[in-house]
């Protein structure tokens, strides 16, 4: 029987209706971009969408220089994952995670029963029966990215054991990084919703080999993607502008959010969205800042109950964020 695993702590909305500012939420806070919602506006919501989304292939295949059976859609990049953990764990095997792993991913594994190892860098050799491996590029919340190099020896050490490499690029956009190497044990994952503020669609395809995209294939519903989101992600080759307009606001609001956050204790920002602020009992932090209308994402559920993550949003409302915690936090940036 298949254990019952709480579900995974995410930033966004809980289960109470939220009114105020949320700094928990890693998204472009200029979205939606007026591009994607167009899409989802114009897609055809009456009937069923063609199963093969061949359409949606192709369009994304062509625009990364791709056959359309090397692209797969899907509604998030959590369900991707939970494919994928279905794929490459239920004959038994493990989980490796550069940095703590997404916490859909652990959840997955942890439902097949499969152990997790957690490592800081590149490991000069994979552990036995690793069977998947997780990277951020760049990681949530740490803001680390592995250089391009980096990724292809680890896909290269994967495909010596039968590992499969995924290289979760949800934030990528926001710090520009350069597309992963092609390699057939390395599988893109890209969640654009975040870069294009349009994070409730649930827009998101994987980019891999032939064989590791129909294996995914064959673990998916028919319909599983809706025709709204459908038109999102067939969309995205013509949506560039609005991240052309705005991501280069997006850096500039969040490097100032963290030079205005450094007297309050140690900040880790890496040109991400989000940035890390340590601040000693993050949980007690978070829930005294929501009490006053101010939602941050504290990291305990990534293995560090000392820091708060906060994503920027525009410069009036980061204001309100560095006020709040100037006022809750002592000298050297410690609460509780």
């Amino acid at each position: 029987m298949i254990p019952l695993i709480p579900r995974v702590p995410h930033g966004g909305p809980g289960a109470q209706p939220f009114t105020g500012l949320d700094f928990s939420v890693n998204a472009n806070p200029y979205g939606p971009s007026p591009r994607l919602i167009q899409a989802v506006r114009d897609a055809d919501h009456a009937h069923y969408p063609d199963p093969s989304y061949g359409w949606v292939r192709e369009q994304l295949a062509a625009w990364h220089g791709l056959s359309p059976a090397e692209v797969t859609p899907a509604v998030g990049a959590s369900e991707l994952l939970h494919r994928l953990a279905r794929l490459c764990l239920s004959g038994g095997g493990s989980l490796l995670s550069l940095h703590a792993p997404f916490g859909e991913l652990a959840r997955a594994a942890a439902l097949l029963g499969a152990p997790v190892t957690t490592v800081q860098g590149v490991p000069d050799a994979l552990p036995a029966g690793t069977r998947l491996v997780y990277v951020g590029y760049p990681h949530n919340p740490t803001g680390l990215a592995p250089s391009p190099e980096n990724l292809l020896t680890l896909a290269g050490r994967c495909h010596e054991v039968g590992a499969l490499l995924i290289v979760d690029e949800a934030y990528a956009p926001f710090v520009a990084l350069p597309a992963p190497p092609r390699h057939p044990a390395l599988l893109r994952l890209l969640s654009p919703g975040k870069a294009h503020g349009l994070v409730g669609a649930r827009p998101a395809y994987a980019l891999a080999a032939p064989d590791v995209i129909a294996a995914l294939d064959n673990l998916a519903p028919a319909w599983h993607v809706p025709a709204g989101t459908a038109g999102v992600l067939a969309a995205l080759p013509h949506a560039a502008r609005f991240l052309a307009e705005t991501l280069p606001r997006v850096a500039a609001h969040a490097a100032a959010l963290a030079d205005d956050l450094r007297p309050l204790g140690r900040v880790e920002h890496h040109g991400t969205p989000f940035l890390t602020l340590r601040v000693g009992d993050a949980r007690a932090l978070s829930a005294d800042l929501l009490a006053a209308g101010v939602r941050v994402r504290d990291c305990a559920s990534y293995g560090l109950p000392h820091l708060i993550r906060v994503s920027t949003r525009l410069p009036g409302e980061n204001r309100v964020l560095v006020r709040e915690l100037h006022s809750r936090l002592a000298v050297g940036g410690r609460h509780g």
